[in-house]
């Protein structure tokens, strides 16, 4: 050990960073994955379900011209009534549900009708809907009665964790978030 580092001070001082890092090393030792390369790898990065998810929808075949999957996501199911959600808002331009895998006491989704695979992808001429998704997120936030805050996130592309590929914002709240998220 090196001399003057006391490693419960430096849990004090990080203890997201050592919680995370701790739980990696857990892991990786209950899958008896203990080898020195599997070790160091899953002490920095933790690879969740959601980012596989991303890594796989990634691959999937898009429209170049359009950037429109050539396959109906879950959320364009649901906008066409395919598949049940618990709708809390609908209106001509988007509509917001609850999350299935919420994070937190409050989770919702909102998404556009307009099939808009991800944020980068999005027209000048989306300016308005995009206004129009961040003004619903507010209301419905306000109806939740989420007073203490909420937080907004919209990923974006394979690296962002975007598992979906049409536009949606997640609001979630009722409890307290840490910083850095992911």
């Amino acid at each position: 050990m090196t001399a003057g580092f006391n490693p419960c001070c430096a849990m004090a001082q990080h203890p997201t960073i050592w919680g995370r890092t701790m739980f990696a090393v857990l892991r990786c030792i209950n899958a008896r994955a203990v080898s020195a390369n599997s070790l160091s790898l899953r002490l920095f990065t933790t690879e969740n379900e959601e980012v596989r998810m991303a890594r796989r929808a990634a691959g999937t075949t898009v429209d170049s011209s359009t950037g429109v999957r050539s396959t109906p996501t879950i959320f364009s199911r649901i906008l066409s009534k395919e598949i049940p959600a618990k709708i809390i808002h609908e209106d001509d331009k988007c509509i917001a549900f609850h999350d299935v895998n919420p994070v937190s006491a409050v989770h919702f989704l909102v998404i556009p009708r307009k099939p808009i695979p991800m944020l980068s992808k999005a027209l000048d001429e989306d300016t308005e809907l995009l206004g129009h998704l961040l003004q619903v997120a507010r209301k419905l936030a306000e109806k939740q009665e989420l007073k203490n805050g909420y937080r907004i996130v919209i990923n974006n592309g394979q690296d962002g964790s975007q598992s979906v590929y049409h536009l949606h914002v997640h609001v979630m709240g009722g409890r307290q978030f840490d910083w850095p998220p992911g």
